[in-house]
This record gives structure tokens, C-alpha cells and sequence, in this order.
């Protein structure tokens, strides 16, 4: 009988140590819900959503204000929590990262991963952007973990949606709506982000650790687009240009610096830097140069670029219309039209040919092309 009765006790501990061992099965999610996940970036700050997306099931008109989504904080009668929010979604806990601070409808709320809740109402909803991220749905609320409400308006929608969404709507550079939609509502909240302030606090902390001058020239280039930190753009474009042995003089980091220079004021040192940086660009780089040198009214200069670009490479079809370009901006559209025509028969495709044609009926009509 001892010896039975080992067995058996062997037996079922083998029993509880296999069980231990067996993973959690795989499966869909509960009661027919989607799992969804929504990202996208403003500037550097990227935003993630994860969440269980409900569906109506021909529950219109029976899913605000009643249980599915109930209206202010209520007991659900699980979990720690007697004055639960909406989950914001399904099953598990809707979570929403930002990878940078930012600000929600105007408040300040640190990176990080947050659980995200709803105060529902009738007309306005308070969202609740709470430190507890991990809690099974909304169960176990606790207020002390919040680290941001704000309460917006809701909006009727034209249509039905059927499967809860969250989306990203009314981008711009530095902001978006993030728009959750289910059945006929919309509650919709704006994120901003000082895109431009944090994209330079990025590049201060990478360039502590770069090994590629490319890096500064980056750098220098973001600050040169947006017309910021200029002063700081000219040290990392030296910085790129002399970077040991492997930085090295070229037209696009030599154009660059002139682009800074002459934003700084500093016309004569830009002048002088330009003067370098031309003869190391392509034909491409040197016409491009010429065309803002027009576009920013500076035609003397334009036209000894176009010029000079057109004497070193006579027979190209780009210098041709380079300096027909430059000859039509001192009204001299005489000479502007033999080098337009001297294009003509150079035009690598129909459409630049069509270009060229244009521009020659208009100089012979005593038009400006440019």
C-alpha cells in the first residue's frame, strides 16, 4: 500500500510540474474584439496606441451611457477599483506612448507608456492619461497614478463606425488629433510637440557620440531649412568639413556654409566660400546655384555663375539653358533665345523639350522667362 501510494504521489507531482511547464495558449482575442496597434511620428516624437477595437454588433443607440461605455466613474464590481473609467477600448488596458515630451490640449505630459481611460459623458469626455500602464483594463483605476486629465468635446459622427479606431487626423509639422470613433461619437484631443526644439536637444546628444562628418552636415542643414540656431549651424558645418581626415571641402559642405554665412549677414565671407565651392560642383550643383542666385534677385551674380558653368561644359544642354536663363534676367532676351535654341536639339526628353520651346516662343515676344 506504501508503495501504491508513493506512485500516486509521484504521479501527480509529475502531473503539476508538466502543467507548470505549459505555455499560455495562443489565441484571439475575448468576445470577438480586434486587436489594433496605430503609430505615426510628429517631428521625432513617436506615438503608439495599442488597444482592443469592440465592435457596435447593431447596438446603435445603445452604446454610449449604458454599460458598454458608460458615462462617469462607476463600481464594476471587479478588480481594487469602486470608481472605474471607460478602458478606452476592449479586453486589456489601452496604452498610449510618446517617445518625447509633449503636450496634450495644451498640458504637459512627460515620454513615456500610459494607460489610457475615459470619463465619458454626454457632451465632453475627461481623458485620463494614467502611470499605471500594465492593469488589466480599467479595473483598477486608481486616480494617485494619474499624470494627466483633460476634458474635451465630443463630436457626432454622419456615419456608424463599426469597429472602435483610433486615428490621426489634422496633422501638421509639429501637431496632430489623435481621434478615437466609435458608432456615431468622436472623442478627439490635439498633441503638440516642439518639434524644431527637440530635433536640435536630438542632434546635440547624437553628435557627442558621431564618427561621420555627414552627421554635422545633417545637423547644419536642418538648421539652414528652418532658419534656427544658425550660430550653431556654421560650428557643425566646420565641424563636418574639417572632421580629421574624413571631413573634406565639397560643394554641397561648402554651398552649405555659404547658405549660412550670407543668413548670418556675412556676404563678403559667403562671397568668398562660394567662389571655393565652384569649381567642385557638378554641372547640376552649379545651375541649381545660379537659379536661387536668380530667385533671390542677386542677377550680376547669377549671371557669372550661369557663365562660368557654360565655359567649362559648352555643348550641355543645362548650362545652355542656364545661361539663356541668366541673359533673360538682364532683359537681354537676343542672346537669351540663341542659347535656348542651342538647347533645343540637347534636351534629354520630350518634356524638357516642350520646356525649352516655351521659353523661346516667350523671349521672342519679349518676355522674361524667368
Amino acid at each position: 500500500m506504501k508503495k501504491i501510494i508513493f506512485s500516486l504521489s509521484l504521479f501527480l507531482g509529475l502531473i503539476h510540474l508538466v502543467s507548470a511547464q505549459i505555455m499560455p495558449l495562443t489565441s484571439e482575442p475575448d468576445g470577438g474584439n480586434k486587436k489594433a496597434w496605430v503609430a505615426e511620428q510628429i517631428g521625432i516624437v513617436k506615438i503608439a496606441i495599442t488597444y482592443g477595437r469592440p465592435g457596435v454588433k447593431g447596438r446603435e443607440g445603445k452604446i454610449w451611457g449604458t454599460p458598454v461605455a458608460h458615462y462617469g466613474l462607476v463600481d464594476m464590481g471587479h478588480g481594487t477599483s469602486y470608481a472605474v473609467p471607460w478602458r478606452a477600448g476592449a479586453n486589456e488596458n489601452t496604452t498610449i506612448s510618446f517617445s518625447h515630451r509633449v503636450k496634450i490640449e495644451g498640458k504637459d505630459l512627460a515620454p513615456g507608456t500610459y494607460g489610457f481611460f475615459i470619463i465619458n459623458g454626454e457632451t465632453e469626455s475627461t481623458l485620463i492619461f494614467s502611470n499605471n500602464s500594465t492593469s488589466w483594463g480599467s479595473f483598477y483605476y486608481q486616480p494617485e497614478a494619474d499624470a494627466l486629465r483633460v476634458t474635451v468635446k465630443n463630436q457626432s459622427l454622419p456615419s456608424s463606425v463599426e469597429w472602435l479606431k483610433y486615428e490621426f487626423i489634422n496633422q501638421t509639422d509639429n501637431s496632430a488629433t489623435i481621434a478615437l470613433s466609435w458608432e456615431k461619437r468622436m472623442i478627439p484631443f490635439k498633441v503638440e510637440a516642439e518639434t524644431q526644439k527637440l530635433q536640435i536637444e536630438a542632434f546635440k546628444k547624437d553628435l557627442q557620440t558621431t564618427r561621420s562628418p555627414d552627421d554635422f552636415v545633417q545637423a547644419a542643414n536642418y538648421c539652414l531649412r528652418n532658419n534656427i540656431e544658425l550660430e550653431q549651424a556654421l560650428a557643425w558645418i566646420d565641424r563636418g568639413i574639417y572632421f580629421r581626415v574624413m571631413g573634406e571641402k565639397t560643394f554641397r559642405t561648402l554651398s552649405t556654409k555659404a547658405a549660412i554665412l550670407s543668413k548670418l549677414n556675412r556676404a563678403e565671407e559667403a562671397k568668398k566660400i562660394m567662389e571655393e565651392a565652384l569649381p567642385l560642383g557638378t554641372v547640376q550643383d552649379v545651375h541649381f546655384y545660379g537659379r536661387t542666385l536668380l530667385s533671390s534677385g542677386q542677377v550680376q551674380d547669377a549671371f557669372k555663375v550661369f557663365k562660368a558653368n557654360y565655359d567649362k561644359y559648352p555643348n550641355v544642354y543645362t548650362t545652355n539653358v542656364g545661361l539663356g536663363r541668366a541673359y533673360s534676367a538682364l532683359g537681354d532676351y537676343k542672346n537669351a533665345a540663341i542659347y535656348m535654341k542651342a538647347a533645343l536639339p540637347l534636351a534629354p526628353d520630350n518634356l524638357n523639350k516642350t520646356n525649352v520651346e516655351v521659353m523661346i516662343k516667350k523671349l521672342e515676344e519679349g518676355k522674361n522667362v524667368n
